[in-house]
Formats: C-alpha cells, sequence, structure tokens
C-alpha cells in the first residue's frame, strides 16, 4: 500500500532559488580584471553566499582556488585559501588572522564531480565530504555545487551526495537551484501553438540550472550564527 505521509519528522530543508542577474555589470578585482561566473553562477550571487554564510573575519576555503571565490570572499573582509585534500598536495591555509592558527574555516565550497571521486559512489562521496568537514569550525558550512550529473539522472546524484553527506557527518541544511538562463517573460501554456525546443549543445540538452547543495557541520543555532 503507497505511503500517504512521510516517515520523516524532521523539517523539510529549506529551498532558494538564484536568479540569472538582470543587470550587465560585471565586478572586477582589486587588479582590475573581470571576474569570471563560478561555474555559471555570478559573482554577485557567489558574493551572496559567502556573506550569508560566513561571519566577519571568517576563513573561506575553495577546493579548486576559483577567482571568483578569492574576490568575493576579499570584497567582504573574509580570508580566502585553497583547501587541498587529495594526498598529493599539501593542505593549504590563509596566512593566520590576529595570530590565530587552526580555527577552521566558516564556508568550504567545493564541487561535484570531480576526478578522483565517483559521484555515484555514496562511499566515494563520503569519504570526500567528510575531508571537507575536517576544515570547518563549529557550525561552519558546505556548500557543494553540482556541476553535472552522471547520465541523465541529477536527481538521484542530489539524492547520492546527500545520504553521503549524513553518513559523513553533516547536516543537511538547503537546497539553492542556480538558473543559468533568464525566466521566459510570460508563463508558458500548454495550448500555446508554438513550444521553442529547449536549445542543444553537441547534440545535448543546455544546463538551464545548477544545484548547490548547503550543509552544516552542526545545527546553526548551537553555533549561534
Amino acid at each position: 500500500m503507497p505511503q500517504t505521509h512521510t516517515l520523516d519528522a524532521r523539517p523539510p530543508a529549506p529551498v532558494g532559488l538564484l536568479l540569472t542577474p538582470t543587470h550587465s555589470r560585471r565586478p572586477a578585482d582589486p587588479a582590475g580584471r573581470t571576474v569570471p561566473d563560478w561555474y555559471g553562477i555570478h559573482p554577485d550571487h557567489v558574493a551572496r553566499l559567502i556573506a550569508r554564510y560566513t561571519r566577519d573575519g571568517d576563513t573561506v576555503l575553495d577546493t579548486d582556488g576559483h577567482p571568483s571565490v578569492a574576490a568575493a570572499a576579499e570584497y567582504l573582509g573574509r580570508r580566502s585559501g585553497v583547501a587541498v585534500t587529495n594526498g598529493e598536495d599539501p593542505h593549504r591555509r590563509p596566512e593566520p588572522l590576529d595570530g590565530v592558527e587552526g580555527r577552521g574555516a566558516g564556508l568550504v565550497l567545493a564541487t561535484l564531480p570531480r576526478l578522483g571521486v565517483d559521484s555515484r559512489d555514496t562511499h566515494a562521496n563520503s569519504c570526500a565530504l567528510g575531508a571537507w568537514r575536517a576544515w570547518l569550525r563549529p557550525g561552519g558550512f558546505l556548500i557543494v555545487l553540482l556541476t553535472a550529473g552522471p547520465g541523465t539522472a541529477p536527481i538521484g546524484h542530489r539524492s547520492t551526495v546527500i545520504a553521503a553527506a549524513r553518513t559523513a557527518g553533516l547536516l543537511y541544511h538547503q537546497h539553492i537551484p542556480a538558473l543559468l538562463v533568464p525566466l521566459p517573460e510570460v508563463e508558458p501554456r500548454t495550448e500555446s501553438p508554438f513550444v521553442p525546443r529547449p536549445p542543444l549543445l553537441a547534440g545535448r540538452h543546455v544546463p538551464a540550472h545548477r544545484d548547490l547543495l548547503v550543509f552544516a557541520s552542526m545545527k546553526p543555532e548551537a553555533a549561534h550564527v
């Protein structure tokens, strides 16, 4: 017999939505170089994410060393660094602030899939997420950007990452879809005589959004964040 209600008594995770900016302005770094998108996500949204999930003076670590993350962190007065956890390169942290070492990062930004991690394997994902969790201070957040899903099942990929995060000791906090294309100016209607086909690139549909999954190292309210 089908279940008519969920067996999970926990409140649902909040869902946000990042829309494509309506302006064409592009921020620049201190050297005057235009800041690129973070895998399709506008630098303004990157800055908003960092501002939302960090405190003044926090450390922001990025597994890919992306210039958009570094520029936003510097603009907001956060310390930025690269989290290297592949066992081949030494871990790199930013210079200590006020002599405080090993304080832990307020935010780690990571991308999946990535080399060396089978994104379809819960255990492999759990090991990667556990390594990133080790960088966080109590109450810190991990944001995982899903740049692509295996095959044609991005929802299953998302579920795999969420399950792996729980195994790694992280709390699922929020799902944020980030649109890569503007919303249509009018609401689509089924009776419309002409329905445009989604654009194709090399025979594949062009992605219309990316998924951001936010995890907490502990309950945020317990850490007063």
